[in-house]
């Protein structure tokens, strides 16, 4: 199964793709989709929805995970995140895709087995699991990687989501 993990953010969000074959993890792809705080916040939003369709018809994943948005003190970022995430949510739906949904707690412990774990952990865990050389870069695409991963490792226990255009 091809899985895309998502990092949202409006400055920057992760993408990472993998693909899981009977317990097996593949490097496909992974980066990031950047846009300018100096554009206004629906210009920004339009590159997200471009660059991330493309991604998709690129490389045609069967799933989709995304993190779940953690709340801060910074009400502001949070906002501009949510709104991000919208947009990737829609953006999964019109794919066809249920995208599912993972706190950061929940990626800590399934792509490290600890719910505590540090950044440098979850990272050099993502490294070893898609048998990498080195830690993927910018930090935002490791963190779409390990959520690719959580998606794999989750939906091998449980039943997978339903088609959004079933």
């Amino acid at each position: 199964m091809r899985i895309l993990g998502v990092d949202p953010g409006t400055a920057t969000t992760g993408f990472g793709v993998i693909e899981a074959t009977r317990g097996h993890l593949a490097f496909i792809d992974a980066g990031v989709i950047t846009t300018s705080p100096a554009e206004a916040m629906p210009v920004r939003l339009v590159t997200l929805y471009t660059e991330l369709t493309q991604l998709i018809a690129e490389h045609q994943p069967q799933a989709a995970a995304v993190e779940q948005l953690f709340f801060s003190t910074n009400v502001t970022t949070a906002i501009s995140v949510g709104q991000a995430r919208g947009v990737i949510l829609l953006v999964i739906a019109q794919a066809g895709l249920l995208p599912a949904e993972y706190t950061p707690m929940q990626i800590k412990q399934a792509v490290t087995g600890y719910g505590g774990a540090k950044k440098p952990q979850i990272q050099d865990m993502v490294k070893n699991l898609l048998k990498l050389s080195a830690i993927p870069r910018p930090d935002d695409a490791a963190d779409a990687l390990a959520i690719a991963i959580t998606h794999a490792h989750t939906a091998s226990y449980s039943i997978p989501p339903t088609s959004a255009r079933s």
